[in-house]
């Protein structure tokens, strides 16, 4: 087991799904001479060559459709947007063609393509560069949607979408590059649509996602001092949910708390909520379901106001305390 950081954990990841399959390519802007906006892709137009490290224009619409054939021709194509704002820009090529192909077409063909792309705030870039649009995508059918918080999480997941047969969209949060953690040195995939207890605990459930994930364990932490036992689920995959580990922990715990970084309103915490109401936890629970996700605003460039907008771990415990009143 070797300890890494996630964004290392992204890298090895692409580079051995592209020693193993000559149909993955990785396609984006300043994937190659660059070696990425973050420098996932350091080096690999040396090793890979042109051919299957595409430097692409500042045409996001342009290059979705490009990968959208490709997989469509029986390539397995990794589209990277430089951040998640950008793919505003590419959302008919997404929803309209990636996800509905294969159903439309009565599947005679498969849509094996990756899009990942850097998401969240905590950088200073303000509101077109910070967002957390993940709920976008949840809401499409024929779309898989993954958002990890660890990098043994980030790299088994990420060779699980590389090989899936469906179009699946992947979320790595610019501030949870830097998160350290072991991952294995032999091969491993992670399955798509399982959560994990980060946390096992008795008195309440917190629920999470993406780097709020790591937020929500020092708020645990923070809750253990005071001698509450939280439980920690990490979703890692948004859709399709995992709704069996969400409620079992909720029958154990009776109370719960989803935090999340994206907007709170019409979000995955309100989904979570309905999952619960709808199911044989609602009976166990000795509080209402709360909901913590960020300010319904823009992202903002100050970095008081930037870190006020979503939750943080002192926010997160606070809210925690409220529900065990």
């Amino acid at each position: 087991m070797a300890e890494i950081t996630l964004k290392q954990a992204i890298s090895d990841a692409l580079h051995e799904e592209m020693l193993r399959d000559e149909k993955v390519f990785l396609l984006g802007e300043d994937m190659g001479v660059y070696g990425g906006c973050f420098g996932v892709t350091k080096g690999f137009l040396e090793e890979f060559g042109e051919d299957r490290i595409i430097d692409a224009p500042i045409a996001e619409s342009g290059y979705t459709s490009m990968a959208v054939g490709a997989a469509m021709a029986g390539y397995r194509p990794v589209v990277e947007y430089m951040f998640s704002d950008f793919v505003a820009v590419a959302m008919d090529a997404i929803v309209n063609q990636a996800a509905k192909q294969r159903f439309m077409l009565g599947g005679q063909v498969k849509i094996p393509m990756v899009m990942r792309t850097p998401a969240g705030s905590g950088s200073g870039a303000a509101a077109q560069h910070s967002q957390s649009l993940e709920t976008w995508f949840c809401h499409v059918p024929g779309l898989k949607v993954i958002a990890p918080s660890t990098p043994y999480d980030a790299k088994g997941l990420l060779k699980a979408a590389i090989r899936d047969d469906n179009p699946v969209l992947f979320f790595e949060h610019k501030i949870g590059y830097s998160v350290k953690g072991e991952v294995p040195d032999g091969e491993y995939l992670l399955p798509i649509g399982k959560a994990d207890v980060k946390r096992a605990g008795k008195d309440l459930t917190i629920i999470s996602y993406s780097y709020t994930l790591q937020k929500a364990l020092k708020a645990a932490a923070l809750l253990e001092k005071d001698g509450i036992d939280a439980e920690v689920i990490d979703l890692r995959t948004l859709s399709p949910l995992d709704t069996e580990t969400i409620i079992a922990s909720v029958k154990k715990t009776g109370r719960v708390l989803i935090t999340h970084e994206s907007v709170q309103n019409y979000g995955v915490g309100a989904e979570v909520a309905s999952v619960i109401a709808d199911s044989e936890a609602f009976f166990y629970l000795d509080r209402p379901v709360r909901r913590f996700g960020g300010m319904f605003i823009p992202i903002p460039y100050s970095p008081q106001l930037e870190a006020d907008a979503v939750p943080q771990p002192d926010t997160i415990y606070q809210r925690a305390k409220e529900l065990l009143k």
